[in-house]
């Protein structure tokens, strides 16, 4: 449903109703496809209602951080590809974009997601570089949770190619990525006094704050992201992370 007014919005919240019928803490129904590529080493795609998200994993091989010298790195990137919004416009990465891929980037790496050390090759020399590519294919609100959900199901489908120590045989794939944990982000945001998990498109464009939060399988938070120009009060933070527990628990049953 586009178009629609604050105003109107702001009464059906205030009758306790959302435009899509759904309770405030509910989440629209969600499906994950995996292995959608066949030359990624890991791929999956992730449906929230209508909002559509692709994400590809590839290897390759390269040095470690100076700071790093005996672990894999991790570098995430984002495209919001036209053709899932009007709004997304080719060309250099958006602020949007750079937020999405980062957002997804801190939960990964914060709850230690990946056994970096179990990428080293040769310490100080060669490591595993793990390269996550999200793509936009439809939006229609909350991207975020999308977006971090199809990269943990492509993380969990991938698989490391043979080394020899000079060339990578991609056709030739074994062992799987080092997962030593499962970081699933959920987002609410604010409007006005009403807190909305996963939002759709309408809300998230009236939205007077978010708030992202990762969380591990432990129910410890991991990572926090804030966006909108709204205040969150330290009781709204609270309640944001109460029901992200609970989204996340369900998410999490969705993996394979």
């Amino acid at each position: 449903m586009d178009n629609v007014s604050r105003d109107y919005l702001i009464r059906l919240l205030e009758k306790g109703k959302r435009i899509d019928g759904r309770k405030f803490d509910e989440m629209r129904d969600i499906e994950i496809s995996y292995d959608v590529s066949k030359h990624a080493e890991g791929a999956a795609r992730v449906k929230i209602g209508d909002t559509e998200v692709i994400v590809g994993v590839k290897l390759e091989v390269g040095e470690p951080f100076p700071d790093k010298l005996g672990e894999g790195t991790i570098i995430v990137g984002a495209e919001m590809l036209p053709l899932s919004s009007p709004e997304f416009e080719s060309g250099p990465p958006s602020i949007d974009s750079i937020e999405l891929a980062r957002v997804v980037d801190r939960a990964i790496r914060e709850s230690k997601a990946i056994d970096l050390k179990k990428l080293c090759i040769v310490e100080g020399e060669k490591v595993w570089m793990v390269l996550i590519d999200i793509y936009t294919i439809n939006n229609q609100g909350n991207l975020q949770d999308a977006a971090a959900l199809a990269a943990l199901a492509a993380l969990k489908q991938t698989k490391i190619p043979e080394y020899d120590g000079k060339k990578i045989d991609y056709k030739n794939k074994k062992d799987k990525l080092p997962i030593a944990s499962l970081p699933i982000e959920c987002s609410v945001v604010k409007i006005k006094d009403k807190l909305l998990s996963d939002p759709g498109y309408d809300e998230e464009k009236m939205m007077d704050a978010r708030l992202t939060v990762g969380i591990t399988e432990n129910g410890e938070v991991c990572a926090m992201q804030k966006g909108g120009k709204g205040v969150l009060t330290a009781d709204d933070v609270e309640m944001i992370i109460e029901v992200s527990l609970k989204n996340s628990e369900k998410l999490r049953k969705l993996l394979k």
